[in-house]
């Protein structure tokens, strides 16, 4: 029994004493961390910088800071880990990490699907910070493409936040790709009204209307007769931000409404025709006895 004691006794302080000799060198990788710490924000400051002066695409410079930002944690926590631990060296490391990527792959298999998918979005740049963009039904301005998510601000001034991997597998339709975007608005008119004049009247009126650009020219269609109208399209275009789309489409209908009243045009409300009639008489449906009467 006392040797047993003595046994575990002895192997107690052996491994008191490897804790303590293990102190400084875990003091020291906690130092490397800190510096790291330090180091990793002054690599993303010098990055932005430097992306600022050497690059023009928004989307290239957050992938400089970024990557560059991850990469000295990385440095930094591998050192760390090297001097922390004196004999575990970067060959055990890199063995581990090999061992173990395969379970971390189906653990975080989301996570690296938005990583690259970021990666992709801000190297092919289909849309840039600051752009309008509708995806996945969230419609907003481009706020931030970071490594994982994409963030939209909605005109309500709401924060969306979509995944990377939403984002890049999905449609995106980027309302401000180019330098105008086109509006069509519908309008239909008596059928007692002259088309040609009609035509000329509303391309007069929605060419008057501030906003509405004069390259490419607006454009009015007679595209149907309707129940009640005669309908007509009018296509204008405008520089493609929303809130200019928005409030030159009001002043385009106040301006299509007060051409047709100065013109005597009337824009007609739906019509619908009702006819009477004696149900007894045009029971056909009965059936017809012999003599001739309905039954």
């Amino acid at each position: 029994m006392s040797a047993l004691l003595q046994e575990v006794q002895t192997s107690l302080l052996n491994l008191i004493g490897d804790v303590v000799k293990s102190i400084p060198a875990i003091i020291i990788g906690i130092i490397v961390l800190l510096v790291t710490w330090y180091l990793a924000n002054r690599v993303k400051k010098i990055t932005s910088v430097a992306g600022n002066h050497l690059l023009k695409s928004t989307s290239l410079r957050s992938l400089l800071v970024q990557t560059s930002y991850v990469a000295a944690w990385s440095l930094g926590i591998i050192v760390a880990c090297v001097l922390a631990f004196p004999g575990l060296e970067l060959g055990d490391i890199i063995g581990v990490l090999g061992l173990s990527s395969v379970a971390i792959g189906f653990a975080f298999q989301d996570i690296f699907k938005n990583f690259l998918a970021g990666i992709l979005l801000l190297l092919q740049e289909p849309f840039q910070i600051g752009d309008q963009i509708i995806v996945e039904g969230y419609e907003g301005t481009v706020e931030e493409v970071a490594i994982r998510s994409t963030q939209i601000r909605t005109y309500k001034g709401e924060r969306v936040v979509i995944p990377n991997a939403v984002v890049f597998t999905n449609a995106v339709e980027v309302l401000t790709a180019f330098n105008h975007r086109r509006t069509d608005l519908a309008i239909g008119v008596d059928y007692n009204t002259p088309l040609s004049e009609a035509v000329e009247i509303l391309h007069a009126a929605v060419s008057e209307v501030e906003g509405v650009l004069s390259n490419p020219k607006p454009e009015v269609d007679v595209v149907g007769f309707g129940d009640s109208s005669i309908d007509f399209m009018v296509r204008y275009w405008t520089f493609p931000e929303k809130v200019t789309v928005r409030r030159t489409y009001t002043q385009v209908m106040i301006a299509l409404k007060a051409a047709c009243d100065r013109a005597d045009i009337n824009i007609p409300y739906p019509i619908r025709t009702v006819y009477y009639f004696d149900q007894e008489e045009f029971n056909d449906h009965y059936p017809v006895a012999a003599n001739g009467d309905r039954a």
